[in-house]
């Protein structure tokens, strides 16, 4: 099953609403999710922040491991390490990022992810790896 819709699915994280950032697709291995750019989140060149970048990479990675199906019990990871290759800046409207599980195992899973600028310019890739953490 995927969940795709016109309005944001759920991300229920307080600081990534903060920023702006939607769900927009989630499916078992997938994320993407969807961040405007904006002046606040630029840095002294007019560019978007680095960190905004990382933080996009490590939010669709890690939400890419944790898709659960309607009505089952949602999963939670913290981040372990997340290596990231800045490619390019390019200017746009809208930061996409998109993560795919490579490999999943019991308590740890392993990630790739890439932010585009409008779907269509590569600006950042990241891989990492994630645990899953239990229900407090």
């Amino acid at each position: 099953m995927t969940l795709e819709h016109n309005e944001p699915l759920p991300i229920k994280n307080p600081f990534l609403e903060w920023m702006g950032m939607t769900l927009t697709k989630w499916s078992p291995g997938y994320a993407e999710m969807h961040l405007p750019i904006s002046e606040r989140l630029g840095n002294r060149t007019g560019r978007v922040h680095g960190g905004v970048i990382c933080t996009l990479l490590d939010s669709v990675s890690g939400y890419s491991g944790l898709y659960t199906p309607p009505g089952e019990p949602e999963l939670r990871s913290l981040t372990l390490s997340l290596t990231t290759n800045f490619l390019d800046s390019h200017d746009g409207k809208c930061l996409i990022g998109k993560g795919y599980v490579e490999r999943r195992g019991r308590s740890v899973f392993f990630t790739r992810a890439e932010v585009w600028v409008d779907d269509s310019f590569l600006v950042a890739t990241a891989v990492g790896t994630f645990k899953y953490i239990r229900h407090r």
